[in-house]
């Protein structure tokens, strides 16, 4: 794991800033300024900070290569490396990874290890990124490859969610956002089974970062693929997203935001159940809503969008 406080003291956090906490928070002294007040108040703040991806494999020669660099909030950073290669294609299965090393020498390095039997085709240089926190994509050159690729998936039919399940996830979902409640500033990606239980969840300032991290333990855990599953996300559901959430098989995938429009043509052409707007109120259903079942049998699909 990376080691918070040397990645933070050499960010240089600006007079007045503590060392961050180990959850991956950082307490600093903020002014509170309304109209009829000024307080000066303890607050925290969610840690951001860089990570370089290395990748090791006989093929790159006896030292690892760098993959890239992306901005992440520390803790998971194995998950998150994992995660990030398997949406690359780059990794396939827990047994194409001999080994996911970090050291508190280098605390913002982390160095996957591949078996030498694995195959694969290393991205040219213009492919490989450094990439902010909120990105998914960026970088991409071929950008028109990777749409036809991931409209290409398609995900098999599953069972019904109950609606009524499905609208008390975001709920369940926030009691366990422990960041979120401490700083207002990281992203989730939570992982259901059918009957609503939570399974795992993943924090981060950058919501690619958080459902790479989940997706990165899952195929650690041998979990892969999420048949049968929700994922529920805390912001917006962007291609990206959807892309990564086809590649891990996931079935149904709900955000509390709003969904692009590209994101919303692929989840159609690939079966996959894309739903914006989570609340316990309602939802909205923007594709394949066989998946949802009311409580009431006989109602019609009508009641589902």
């Amino acid at each position: 794991m990376a080691d918070v406080d040397t990645l933070v003291v050499a960010a240089q956090p600006e007079a007045g800033a503590e060392v961050p906490a180990p959850s991956g928070t950082m307490h600093v002294r903020v002014l509170s300024a309304g109209p009829a007040s000024v307080l000066e108040r303890d607050d925290r703040v969610a840690v951001e900070g860089p990570l370089e991806y290395l990748l090791q494999h006989p093929t790159l020669g006896h030292e690892p290569v760098s993959f890239g660099t992306t901005m992440r909030t520390p803790g998971d950073d194995e998950h998150l490396a994992v995660g990030l290669l398997y949406g690359e294609g780059i990794v396939n299965r827990r047994d194409d990874i001999v080994a996911v090393e970090s050291s508190t020498r280098r605390p913002n390095v982390v160095n996957v290890r591949l078996r030498a039997g694995v195959r694969f085709e290393l991205p040219p240089l213009a492919r490989r990124f450094s990439a902010g926190s909120s990105c998914g994509v960026c970088g991409t050159t071929g950008l028109d490859a990777a749409i036809a690729k991931a409209a290409a998936t398609r995900i098999a039919p599953s069972g019904s969610i109950e609606l009524s399940t499905l609208l008390g996830l975001p709920d369940i979902m926030r009691r366990r956002q422990v960041r979120f409640g401490d700083t207002g500033g990281s992203h989730a990606a939570a992982l259901f089974d059918a009957a609503g239980n939570l399974q795992e969840l993943a924090e981060d300032v950058g919501r690619h970062n958080a459902l790479d991290k989940l997706i990165g333990k899952a195929l650690m855990d041998g979990a892969l693929p999420l048949a049968d599953r929700i994922v529920v996300l805390s912001g917006r559901a962007s291609f990206e997203l959807v892309q990564k959430a086809l590649r891990a098989g996931v079935p149904v995938l709900a955000a509390i935001g709003a969904p692009s429009s590209l994101a919303v043509n692929l989840a159609r052409a690939s079966g996959l159940t894309l739903v914006g707007f989570l609340r316990a109120t309602g939802c909205n259903v923007y594709s394949n809503p066989q998946r949802l079942a009311p409580r009431d049998a006989g109602s019609t699909k009508a009641s589902i969008l």
